[in-house]
């Protein structure tokens, strides 16, 4: 890796480290996301707070971040001679930010909006087809967690139709798949066990009774 494209892969991951989460939340006069409901500082569990518009902006950003990254590199990397292996590398940079945020602790979030805002950067149809599919499995079982690994699922299959699978991003792709998956684990414990929460389920906060993970 050259310099140059370290320093693009730094900026992503710097990018991706803005949690919107407790950025809004604090911004609003709201209580800290990771301290109620699930404690993921994602947009579902800002919504358990019943302020949505903290939560679309908690998504609007996460979403942002993640395709400013990839616009980014793709914009400013070819005058630096940077081509798709740089993009892709940025990409990866931003997500592992959100999930690991070196602003906040290293605990982030679970990295669903901000893989979208990726696959923006990199394909609209592709991001366009994930989107779908949340969208479809959030409105038919109303559970976020399970929406997003099937939709997680899927992309690397989109990817394959849409890119290629010579392309840097059908890999890239697989890598953000498994991130995604992995950091829904305790989510899929709860979805066996039938204690996993539904969209919109609220957490009361002044009590501190927390609802199922999501």
């Amino acid at each position: 890796m050259t310099t140059t494209a370290f320093a693009f892969v730094v900026a992503a991951y710097l990018i991706g480290s803005l949690s919107f989460a407790v950025i809004v939340s604090r911004a609003m006069g709201m209580a800290d996301p990771r301290s109620y409901g699930s404690k993921n500082p994602g947009a579902t569990n800002v919504l358990r707070s019943g302020r949505k518009l903290a939560a679309v902006l908690t998504l609007l950003g996460d979403g942002a971040k993640g395709w400013l990254a990839v616009a980014l590199t793709a914009w400013v990397g070819p005058r630096y001679g940077l081509g798709e292996q740089a993009i892709a590398m940025a990409a990866l940079a931003v997500l592992i930010g959100h999930m690991w945020p070196v602003f906040f602790g290293f605990k982030g979030g679970k990295g669903v909006a901000t893989a979208v805002g990726v696959l923006f950067g990199f394909n609209v149809w592709l991001a366009l087809a994930a989107l779908a599919s949340w969208l479809f499995m959030a409105f038919v079982i109303k559970i976020s967690s399970l929406a997003a690994i099937v939709a997680s699922v899927l992309v690397p299959v989109y990817a394959y139709f849409i890119v290629g699978p010579h392309s840097v991003y059908f890999g890239t792709c697989i890598i953000i798949a498994i991130l995604v998956v992995h950091r829904h684990k305790s989510n899929l414990i709860n979805l066996l066990t039938g204690q996993e929460g539904k969209i919109g389920e609220k957490s009361d906060v002044a009590s501190g009774k927390d609802t199922p993970l999501q």
